[in-house]
C-alpha cells in the first residue's frame, strides 16, 4: 500500500520524508527540488511484536510495512501543466492515500512560493488543482455515459448519475471523497482513480519552538483543523525538522530526546500508524522460533484470504485457522497455556480476521 507525501514547494515534504524513511531524499530551499518521486519503505510500529519476540526468541523479526512516495511540490496551475504539474498529478494518481504537508511556521530563511505563509490558502491551492484535474476526468466519463444511455445501455445509468453528483459537488470546491453517493455509484467512481477521492491526513508542520504548546496558541494549526473537520479528515501536528533529527539518533538517545520534548511517541511513529489506519489496514500475527511477523490485510478479510498472504497454497488448501487474541497470549505467556484455558479457537472459511489475531493456519494441498 502506498502513501503519497504532497504539498506546495518548500513546506517540509522532503524533510518529513527523510525522517520517515531515512532514504536521504534531497531537501533544498528552492521549488521543484524533487521531480521524480523518492520512495521508501517504513516499518509500522507494533509493540505486540516485541512481546512475541521476547516469548519466542525468533531467528527473524518482520514488522508490517508501508511504502511512502515523496511527490514533488504542486503549484497553482498544476492541472494545466504548470510547474511540471501533469507529471506530478500522475504520481499522485498512483498512490492509495495522501499525506498533505501544510506549512504552519514562519521562517524568513525558507522561501514560500506565495511569499507569505497561509495554511488555508495553501490547502485550497492544492485542493483546487486536484479538483480541476478530477473535473476534467469526470466530464469525459459523463459524456461517454450520456452517449451509451441514449443508445439504450441502461447499465451506465449509475455511471451517469455518479458523474452528475460529483461534478455538482466538486464545482463547489469540495473533494470527491465527501460526495454523497450510493454504494453502487461509489464503486463506479472508485474505478476512475480520482485524486480527490483518496483519503487524506493533513500533516501540520510546525516550528521546533512550537512543540509542546497548546494547539490553541498556534493559529495556523487551528486553521488546518477547521478544514480537516469539514472534510472528515485526520490531522497530525508534527515538526518535520525535529523528526528528521530524531530519526538520526540511536534508540536509547531517541527516547531521551522525546522525553526532553515531553512526547510519548515520535511524530513519525504516529504518522505511520495513522497512515496504516487511513488505508483501512490491520495486522494479523504469526509467531514461533523461526519468525515473529506481522502480516498486512484489509479490514474485513476472511481467514482463507489472510492465509493466502503467507502462501497461495495456504489459501488453496485451507482447512481451518487456530486463532488466539494477542492480549490472551501475552497474558498467559504461551500457546499451550492458552489451549489449556480454551482461549485458542478453531475458525473456518467464513471467519473475519481481527487486528492482533495470532494465527496458525492448517491446510492440505
Amino acid at each position: 500500500m502506498k502513501l503519497g507525501v504532497v504539498g506546495l514547494p518548500n513546506v517540509g515534504k522532503s524533510t518529513l520524508f527523510n525522517a520517515i524513511t531515512s532514504a536521504g531524499a534531497q531537501a533544498a530551499n528552492y521549488p521543484f527540488c524533487t521531480i521524480e518521486p523518492n520512495t521508501g519503505v517504513v516499518a509500522v510500529p507494533d509493540p505486540r511484536l516485541d512481546v512475541l519476540a521476547r516469548m519466542y526468541n525468533p531467528e527473524k523479526y518482520t514488522p508490517a510495512a508501508l511504502e511512502f512516495f515523496d511527490i514533488a511540490g504542486l503549484v497553482k496551475g498544476a492541472s494545466r501543466g504548470e510547474g511540471l504539474g501533469n507529471r506530478f498529478l500522475s504520481h499522485i494518481r498512483e498512490v492509495d492515500a495522501i499525506v498533505h504537508v501544510v506549512r504552519c511556521f514562519e521562517d524568513e530563511n525558507v522561501i514560500h512560493v506565495e511569499g507569505t505563509v497561509d495554511p488555508a490558502r495553501d490547502i485550497d491551492t492544492i485542493q483546487t488543482e486536484l479538483a480541476l484535474a478530477d473535473i476534467e476526468t469526470v466530464m469525459k466519463r459523463r459524456e461517454k455515459a450520456q452517449h451509451l444511455v441514449r443508445n439504450g445501455e441502461k447499465k451506465y445509468r449509475d455511471e451517469l448519475e455518479a458523474a452528475e453528483i460529483l461534478l455538482a459537488h466538486m464545482d463547489k470546491g469540495l473533494p470527491a471523497r465527501t460526495a454523497k453517493l450510493t454504494d453502487e455509484q461509489r464503486a463506479v467512481a472508485e474505478g476512475w482513480f480520482l485524486l480527490t477521492m483518496k483519503k487524506v491526513v493533513y500533516a501540520a508542520n510546525i516550528a521546533e519552538a512550537d512543540i509542546g504548546k497548546p494547539e490553541g496558541e498556534i493559529p495556523m494549526v487551528a486553521a488546518v483543523r477547521a478544514i480537516a473537520a469539514r472534510e472528515g479528515a485526520e490531522v497530525l501536528v508534527i515538526s518535520a525538522k525535529v523528526e528528521e533529527d530524531i530519526a538520526q539518533l540511536e534508540p536509547a538517545e531517541k527516547q531521551l530526546f522525546l522525553e526532553d520534548l515531553g512526547l510519548e511517541k515520535s511524530g513519525l511513529d504516529r504518522l505511520v500508524t495513522l497512515g496504516y489506519r487511513l488505508l483501512g489496514l490491520i495486522s494479523f500475527l504469526t509467531a514461533g522460533p523461526k519468525e515473529v511477523r506481522a502480516w498486512t490485510i484489509a479490514e474485513g478479510t476472511k481467514a482463507p484470504q489472510a492465509a493466502g498472504k503467507i502462501h497461495t497454497d495456504f489459501e488453496r488448501g485451507f482447512i481451518r485457522a487456530e486463532v488466539v487474541a494477542f492480549e490472551d497470549l501475552a497474558r498467559e505467556g504461551s500457546m499451550n497455556a492458552c489451549k489449556e484455558k480454551g482461549l485458542v479457537r478453531s475458525e473456518g472459511k467464513e471467519y473475519v480476521m481481527k487486528d492482533g489475531d495470532v494465527v496458525l493456519f492448517r491446510f492440505n494441498v
